[in-house]
């Protein structure tokens, strides 16, 4: 899904995760679309399981997959899925759950980045950006 909740259509998708060098935080990962990705402070690194749901997820829509996520070249970090609530699969970089913010309107933007002190970033590796 695009972060405004618009499906892709398999064939017009790149890698699920891709990285992307962003001019002030370095190489981060970004969705199949170059939307930033965010991991969520609260959540538990290597539990497959999401605390973002209801207000939460509509603010920071997870990025879900049909199928086995994919990495792009750069992204060193293992990838892998488990069941949402509502029985979408969502994706994890490094034991991460993966976010994006809704308020994030293009490929480049993240102004989720510290948002609260508890959504950042990651690197190529899934290790949080906390700058």
């Amino acid at each position: 899904l695009r972060p405004d909740g618009t499906p892709v259509r398999p064939d017009a998708m790149g890698a699920t995760v891709q990285v992307a060098d962003h001019p002030d935080l370095g190489e981060i990962l970004v969705g199949p679309e170059g939307n930033t990705l965010y991991m969520f402070d609260s959540d538990t690194q290597g539990e497959p399981a999401s605390t973002c749901y209801d207000g939460c997820a509509e603010a920071w829509p997870p990025l879900v997959v049909e199928g086995e996520p994919t990495a792009g070249d750069g992204v060193a970090a293992e990838l892998t899925t488990f069941e949402r609530d509502d029985g979408s699969m969502q994706v994890a970089a490094a034991g991460w759950p993966l976010y994006y913010f809704a308020s994030d309107a293009e490929p480049g933007d993240a102004n989720g980045q510290a948002v609260n002190d508890v959504w950042w970033v990651l690197d190529g590796s899934g290790e949080p950006i906390r700058s």
